[in-house]
């Protein structure tokens, strides 16, 4: 595990730069790492979904999945392409401070 500094805070993050410490995630350190994705700004409807994320996964020990994230968190599957574009899965956990979801490339 490595120890990085975001937002001026020493967070434990793996390889790939995903946070380990579910803990050491807070609005301002999700607002870097979307910066470090190509998203200038975190906006209400983007925070709606990391917080759910952030929920989903302390309620179940897993990271939700796209399909999750959609039927039970009730996000539009093409609003999280347009919020999290490309690889909206990969990118809505490592923004949120969860692990990368299973399956995910």
């Amino acid at each position: 595990m490595t120890i990085a500094t975001i937002a001026g805070q020493s967070v434990h993050v793996n390889e790939e730069g995903f946070l380990t410490e579910y803990d050491e995630w807070n609005e301002a350190i999700a607002a870097e790492l979307a910066k470090d994705i190509g998203i200038d700004e975190l906006t209400p409807e983007h925070l709606a979904v990391l917080r759910f994320l952030r929920e989903d996964f302390e309620a179940n020990g897993e990271t939700p999945t796209l399909r999750r994230v959609s039927s039970v968190g009730g996000f539009d599957t093409k609003r999280l392409f347009v919020l999290f574009p490309k690889k909206p899965a990969k990118k809505m956990s490592y923004v949120a401070g969860v692990p990368k979801p299973v399956g995910c490339v």
